[in-house]
């Protein structure tokens, strides 16, 4: 859903930190990032630089592939609500006895549409070699949990855990590259280490704050959304600016820190 009120800031994060996980993790996966210095850009319009910086990636330009490349590696969210009805995820089959926020044996793949309008839906494997080929759908996927496990170890490093994210991937002369965002706070749920155990709720450090809200108000999913409380835009604000400092140690030009926000 695509809210009226927007997040401040919301831009320079969602760049500063996938521009990072995209350099980061560049080696154990090609990806579409040529850079992020606006300021050498030579063919903009003039003005345009402000306007860009730290909000813009110069890129490849790859085919994206029809397909969401969801990784799970915690039970959470729709995951956690078709296991407790079925004992699955999107059709793959778990131990019985997990709890919320329970890491699982290990990461699941679990791929879904990608829809231009309405909700993506979950596909199977076999779905997704039917739409990209047999041969690009095992390398994605392997690819999908490579970064994932890549990922995640960085971040218990840094005292988080990343509970599932969702990459895409594009074809670029005739090869597979890492397109889009890497695990930003609109793709990916973040959680403190520390208060991840079977059974928490650990807190979000993502758009699942505004989600929560969501859920919250009863707004029944149908066009347009409510109004959002200042509260409510201040907290996934807050949470957007932290995660980026806490994962990369960055904190975009003319973004408040936290504790500087705080304390005015």
């Amino acid at each position: 859903v695509i809210m009226a009120e927007p997040i401040p800031d919301k831009g320079k994060v969602l760049t500063t930190l996938a521009a990072f996980w995209f350099r980061l993790l560049g080696p154990v996966f090609p990806n579409h990032l040529v850079s992020t210095e606006v300021d050498e850009w030579k063919d903009l319009p003039q003005g345009a630089a402000p306007v860009l910086r730290h909000r813009t990636m110069r890129v490849k330009r790859a085919e994206p592939l029809p397909v969401e490349f969801v990784v799970r590696g915690y039970l959470t969210g729709s995951g956690w609500k078709e296991y407790q009805e079925k004992g699955s995820v999107c059709g793959v089959s778990l131990p019985p006895g997990l709890r919320h926020a329970e890491k699982l044996p290990e990461p699941i793949f679990t791929p879904t549409t990608k829809a231009e309008e309405g909700h993506d839906l979950p596909l199977t494997f076999r779905e997704v070699e039917d739409l990209i080929g047999a041969e690009r759908a095992h390398r994605a996927r392997a690819a999908a949990l490579d970064l994932y496990t890549k990922a995640h170890a960085y971040a218990l490093k840094r005292r988080f855990v990343i509970a599932d994210t969702k990459l895409e991937f594009g074809i670029l002369e005739g090869e597979l590259i890492l397109i889009d965002e890497a695990f930003t706070p609109d793709s990916s749920r973040f959680w403190p280490a520390a208060e991840t155990a079977p059974g928490a709720r650990p807190p979000s450090y993502d758009k699942q704050v505004l989600r929560n809200w969501l859920l919250d108000s009863g707004w029944d999913r149908t066009p347009p959304p409510p109004a959002l409380p200042p509260e409510v835009i201040r907290a996934t604000a807050e949470r957007y600016r932290e995660i980026c400092r806490l994962l990369s140690g960055l904190t975009p030009e003319g973004v408040p820190a936290v504790d500087q926000e705080n304390s005015e």
